[in-house]
This record gives C-alpha cells, structure tokens and sequence, in this order.
C-alpha cells in the first residue's frame, strides 16, 4: 500500500505533481484536509489550526493572531506554511484560547497517521516527512526549483511584480522554515530525510509525476518479488542439502 509524502517551497510545484501522482497511481491526494480534521477533532475554526503554521514573525501571522483575539468580522485569504490558501471565517471570538503546541502536534500527528494507515495517499508536507520517518514502505519526496524561476511562476500565478513576488516567496519560504524547527526540530531541505528528490527546472511538472510513480512501482514490485526470491533461495539450499546427504 504506497503512502507517499510530498514537501518542498512554494512554487515548486509540489501542489500540482502531488496531484498527478495521485491521479497516476489511482489514489488519494491530501492537503487542506488535515487542517480540516485538525480543526473538527479539536472543535475549532480552520483558521485557528492555520495560524499554528504561520510564523507570528510574518505580516500574516499578526493578522491572524490579531483576528483570533479581537473577533474581527471580516474575510481574507490566509497561506500556511506550505503555500496553501485558506479562506478565514468571518468572525473570530475573543474568549477563545490559543491552541497549545502540544495538543495541536499530537493531534496531527495523529491524522497524518491514520490517513497512512488506511489509505493508498499521498500526503502534502506539514512534517509528514518525520511522522512517518519509519512508517513501513513510506516513501519521502523532496520537490525544489530554483529561487529565480520560482519567482516567475509567483508573478504568473497570482499576477504580481517581481518585487512583491520576491516578498511572497521569502514569506512562504519563513513560515515553512519555522514551522519545521518548531514542531519538528528539523530543516526542511535536509536531503537525508528524503528517498527522492526532482528538480522542477529540468522536469516538467507532469514528468516529475512520472518519475515518482515509476520509482513507487518498482519499489514495490523489488518488495513483491523478495518472498519469491527467498523461497527459491530456500529451495536451492534444501537441494543442495540432499545432494550433500546423497554421498554421505
């Protein structure tokens, strides 16, 4: 059963090859979904789960610490740490409390977890990559470009200038950076945490699909093929046994 996980900065692509991996394999992509459980299992609004991904050293990560003390009735688009947007509800009640670091990584690390257990997925980013660190048959994939052409792709994408796409990177890229020292006390670009890595310069976004799908089924026909192997090795020491005892 491949569980996947797939991490890498904004505008890498990881969004859109996640996808047509999933759709390559014939199974299921996760992203937004785990805050959504996150948010249902500890009674809370999605934004109060996203604000845990957002740096508070970032202008979005006052904004959403505002909103969550001051009940603010109005709606904006929020982005976590792994550049996936949110829409915020439209009103925020002082009284509620912060979600603690604690309960919030226990409980997802719970979701994610359970997803892998019963699921054929692929799961986006969040530390999935060190939940599911000695998850059986897990495979761990690093997507990354180069800062310049990232760039590009954020000026076609949400239609903005080379500097404020700039600043959208950086602040993207902030957010990722703490989010995993914070929970996980790791880096997110530590290539040893990874079986696979593709850069998105010199692959297309579908090929880079591709390749990963390929390394999944072959992964898993080597697994399949070992009981065949073992018995065959099994076979051939039993017969050299009886040779042996033949001229005993």
């Amino acid at each position: 059963m491949p569980v996947i996980t797939i991490h890498g900065k904004e505008a890498c692509g990881v969004s859109e090859i996640g996808k047509m991996l999933a759709k390559e394999l014939c199974i299921e992509y996760v992203d937004n979904r785990i805050v959504a459980n996150i948010a249902t299992r500890l009674n809370r609004h999605v934004l109060d789960v996203v604000k845990k991904e957002i740096s508070s050293c970032t202008l979005l990560g006052r904004i959403a610490g505002a909103l969550s003390m001051g009940g603010n009735s109005y709606s904006r688009d929020y982005q976590s740490g792994d550049g996936e947007i949110f829409y915020g509800p439209m009103e925020m009640y002082p009284w509620e409390i912060p979600i603690d670091d604690k309960l919030y990584l226990q409980t997802l690390k719970l979701v994610i977890t359970e997803l892998a257990k019963s699921h054929e997925i692929v799961i986006r980013g969040r530390g999935s990559q060190f939940i599911l660190k000695n998850f059986p048959g897990a495979c761990h994939v690093l997507i990354v470009s180069p800062t310049c052409l990232r760039v590009e792709r954020t000026m076609e994408s949400l239609k903005l200038d080379e500097e404020n796409a700039k600043k959208q990177i950086k602040s993207s890229d902030n957010n990722q950076r703490e989010f995993i020292r914070r929970y996980f006390h790791a880096e997110t670009e530590n290539l040893l945490d990874y079986g696979l890595v593709i850069n998105t310069k010199d692959n297309a976004f579908q090929d880079a699909a591709s390749i990963i799908a390929s390394a999944i089924k072959s992964k898993s026909k080597v697994k399949h093929s070992a009981p065949v192997l073992a018995a065959q090795k099994l076979d051939y020491v039993e017969l050299a046994s009886n040779f042996a005892c033949a001229y005993c």
